[in-house]
């Protein structure tokens, strides 16, 4: 079958990755192991969705293939324009009488998601086997740490003499060792060293959270990793999930943990039909347990090793961001050789700006931002990025003072907001009836129901065996028994396996509503939050997805994308490095390019995590189309200290910018320094200074 125009718009490099692979004698098409490296702008995405379409044009039917990726937006975003391609060639083809199109031939790519997403659907099939009940909950991060926090306090770990982990650390570090595969004290002495004197207390308290979760038939989000390595490590499990695969293919390979890697490897120990695409030169998530060791040893795994194939021609910026860029990733340790090369002409040099301090820094990007904005660079096509989230105080100040609205990444998520979590618990439990956790939440959402009534009331519903029915029966405190049969009444509505799902959000939006506005204040904006919630689910076909998909990729917070910034005509775009990868800008400003932000203070005991700062830095600076800004204080004030106290340290410049890196960049201080006064001419008297200081040491 022809591939058409659709292909034609691809370059050598991105053809011979999409088109990878052969039919085999059975006249099947097949392939080796493969890894694309793709720089960064150079068309991942794209290529990726090309060559989903390739084995679809090739006989690969939808079903088979496995599409992992790290957001369910980047799924169905690789889905669209596979259909698009798809549609495209047929069409061509059908009008050049080359090909009559199947009738129903679509990509539908059923199997595509994020690799918590599908190990939920793999672990609910197969629950049997591994000794879970299919209905199953799975904590969001929230509950999970909630959980963690009662185990603590039970066991007596929050009355400790010294400060013993928060829920939040604790949860960390179970992930960490959890995902990283290694010991719990090998996590702590290299991650987490203060809690290092904990181990003992920490190993008894993950103990009983595993044992409380079990009981509960509750998985948290690294359960889910954790139960598919599990499957996939038994031999006739494993084939048999992979029987159902013909070509796996996985995006943004170099964020991937060692359980990730694992289960890959032992899904296609030949490593047949896999694809992999990635960039080490953005691996950048290592505190979140990912390691740039698997894409750099992923062709070695196979005999014979597994195809390379690099994309350099980017489609993003111009050539003189990436000569920058380039001689940065360049001086790396380890790394896959590569040359980013512009499709878009040379452009200007970056510009490395010295300035005195941070309020200097701060009136430089608002002049320059300004700047660009006269020169019709609207202020979302801007971008000014840091290191840490604290680092961009004195510019917000700054902007605020000017007048320039913007909009902050890296906000609360949407579903850590307590109204949110207060619905998501009455489904999670109606659907999970063991769920202990979310129906504590969901009992105390009604008038004089403390803990202690909650606790009470479940002890009831488990005694009868976790019916519906049983809660009728229950006395409820005098303050909730006019609420009480409208409450056991949506509960076992909700529960019975007949109903349907499409409006089950809104009757427990309906019967919130009134709860809403005695137990919060806005309740009227909370309340359109929820009827957003309600929008959303109607986007899934069952109760399970709808609540798994928002436990494991929840959205943002309608706070990060709303407010006073965006009523404005136009807002500035302020992000960390993390919260910007995938993005791009015309001007991109990087704030605080020196030693003790780039590289961090924190990452310069360790020669790996000094490598992961440059590789962050080389992801703030290919964000850049066109503009790119460095800027560098001299100063640094220290804080606590009197409010017009002077006490202040020096930045020395940033290891990484090298002279060789420093060759592509336009060196500039700001402001401009004063021009000195003319030297006097040489005349008049003449004054022997060097013999009077010599003069100050002679014994005579």
């Amino acid at each position: 079958m022809t591939t058409g125009s659709a292909f034609d718009r691809l370059n050598p490099a991105q053809l011979a990755a999409a088109r990878f692979g052969e039919r085999g004698a059975s006249g099947v098409f097949g392939s080796g192991p493969v890894l694309i490296i793709a720089g960064a702008g150079t068309g991942k995405t794209n290529t990726l969705a090309h060559r989903v379409a390739h084995l679809v044009l090739h006989g690969i039917s939808p079903d088979r293939i496995l599409l992992l990726t790290f957001t369910r937006r980047a799924a169905q975003e690789m889905t669209r324009r596979a259909q698009t391609i798809v549609a495209a060639v047929l069409h061509k083809n059908a009008a050049a009488d080359r090909f009559v199109p199947e009738p129903g031939l679509a990509v539908k790519l059923p199997w595509s998601g994020t690799f918590h997403s599908i190990a939920n659907r793999l672990i609910r099939r197969y629950a049997a086997r591994v000794g879970l009940d299919a209905s199953f909950s799975v904590l969001d991060r929230g509950d999970a740490a909630d959980l963690m926090d009662v185990v603590r306090y039970e066991l007596g770990l929050s009355k400790m003499e010294k400060r013993f982990p928060r829920k939040d650390t604790c949860l960390a570090i179970y992930s960490h060792r959890v995902n990283t595969q290694r010991a719990l004290g090998d996590t702590l002495a290299s991650a987490f060293p203060w809690c290092a004197e904990w181990e003992e207390e920490l190993a008894r308290l993950y103990g009983v959270y595993v044992e409380r979760k079990l009981a509960n038939h509750a998985l948290d989000y690294d359960d889910l990793l954790l139960y598919w390595h599990a499957m996939a490590s038994e031999p006739s499990l494993a084939d048999e999930m992979n029987s159902h695969f013909d070509h796996i293919l996985v995006d943004e390979y170099q964020d991937t943990n060692v359980l990730q890697a694992e289960i890959l490897k032992a899904l296609r120990p030949s490593g047949s039909g896999l694809t992999v695409v990635g960039d080490d030169a953005q691996s950048i998530y290592s505190f979140r347990a990912a390691t740039i060791e698997n894409i750099l040893s992923f062709p070695a795994q196979y005999v014979p090793p597994a195809s390379v194939v690099t994309l350099e021609q980017n489609y993003r910026s111009t050539q003189g961001v990436l000569d920058a860029a380039n001689a940065l990733i360049a001086e790396g340790q380890r790394h896959y050789r590569k040359s980013l090369k512009a499709t878009r002409g040379g452009g200007e040099r970056p510009r490395y700006v010295t300035v005195a301090d941070e309020q200097a820094q701060a009136d430089y990007v608002v002049g320059r931002v300004l700047e660009a904005r006269e020169r019709g660079v609207a202020l979302k096509r801007q971008s000014v990025l840091f290191r840490s989230s604290h680092h961009s105080d004195v510019l917000e100040l700054e902007l605020v003072r000017r007048n320039i609205p913007y909009v902050k990444y890296g906000g609360l998520k949407f579903l850590e907001a307590a109204h949110v979590k207060d619905l998501l618990a009455v489904l999670r439990w109606a659907d999970n009836p063991k769920n202990r956790v979310s129906a504590f939440r969901v009992f105390q959402l009604l008038p004089g129901m403390g803990p202690a009534s909650a606790g009470r009331c479940f002890s009831h519903f488990e005694a009868a065996g976790h019916t519906w029915r049983s809660l009728a029966s229950f006395v409820a405190p005098p303050l909730a028994r006019e609420a009480w049969p409208a409450f056991t009444e949506l509960m076992r509505a909700l529960a019975t396996h007949e109903a349907p799902w499409q409006g089950q959000v809104g009757r427990v939006r309906e019967w919130f509503e009134p709860h809403l506005e005695r137990i919060y204040e806005t309740a009227e904006a909370r309340a359109a939050d929820l009827m957003q919630l309600e929008r959303i689910a109607q986007q899934f076909a069952t109760r399970e997805r709808f609540l798994t998909e928002l436990a494991l990729d929840p959205p943002q917070a309608s706070s990060d994308l709303a407010g006073a910034p965006q009523l404005d005509e136009d807002y500035l775009i302020l992000s960390t490095i993390h919260s910007a990868k995938g993005q791009e800008w015309e001007a991109v400003y990087v704030l605080n390019v020196a030693d003790g932000n780039f590289p961090s203070e924190f990452s310069t005991g360790r020669a790996e995590l000094i490598e992961e700062e440059r590789r962050l830095l080389y992801v703030a600076m290919t964000r850049a189309k066109r503009e790119l800004h460095l800027i560098a204080p001299l100063r640094y004030y220290v804080t606590q200290q009197p409010r017009r106290g002077d006490a202040h340290v020096y930045g020395a410049r940033s290891r990484f910018i090298s002279p060789a890196v420093l060759a592509q960049l336009e060196e500039v201080t700001w402001p401009d320094s004063e021009i000195e006064p003319a030297a006097p001419k040489n005349e008049g008297t003449r004054l022997n200074l060097a013999q009077r200081l010599r003069g100050l040491w002679s014994l005579k």
